[in-house]
């Protein structure tokens, strides 16, 4: 095994951590508008989410704190998010918007216990797909989603959504439509 395989099997590891292994002391709740800020950083932070405006990030936690969730470390403060929310013309279906854990606190499985929360958070009110966009060099989403999938015996879709042309600062990749289902 080479060098580079050794650190995706690691990689592909953490996404297949379960719930309980993730680190103590990290607790699962629901954002606050006061978490938008911590959110904002942590999507900057990242290097690969399109980062959005920080005023985004605060009604992002007012209005859709049902469908998104956060992992707090022992200080209280954010350390990882998902954001999403339900498709209004196909309300059996969950959007995954966004998801990123603080750079200190990779490796630990978080964006997958993150995934399996929010999704059984919402499965109880018919949602049984899951949406996510990605972009092809978004390598660590790939990895997670199509883990998610596998630990559901789901099928997975992909299909491109958004052609890069359609961006208008014309040097955005396509964004690929993952499609996830049935994940209960």
């Amino acid at each position: 095994m080479t060098a580079a395989q050794a650190d995706l099997a690691g990689v592909r590891n953490e996404f297949d951590r379960p719930a309980a292994q993730a680190a103590p002391a990290i607790g699962i709740d629901t954002p606050r508008v006061e978490d938008g800020a911590a959110i904002w950083r942590i999507a900057r932070d990242s290097e690969v989410l399109d980062l959005n405006s920080s005023y985004s990030y605060l009604l992002w936690c007012r209005d859709f704190a049902a469908t998104s969730l956060v992992a707090r470390g022992a200080d209280g403060e954010p350390i990882a998010f998902v954001t999403g929310y339900i498709r209004p013309q196909r309300p059996q279906t969950l959007v995954v918007w966004q998801v990123a854990v603080d750079r200190e606190h990779r490796g630990q499985g978080l964006a997958g216990v993150l995934l399996d929360a929010l999704t059984a958070r919402v499965s109880g009110q018919g949602v049984h797909t899951v949406e996510t966009t990605i972009t092809p060099d978004n390598t660590a989403s790939d990895r997670l989603f199509t883990s998610f999938a596998e630990r559901r015996g789901a099928s997975l879709e992909r299909e491109v959504l958004f052609d890069g042309g359609l961006f208008p600062e014309g040097t955005h990749e396509p964004e690929v439509l993952y499609r996830i289902s049935p994940i209960a």
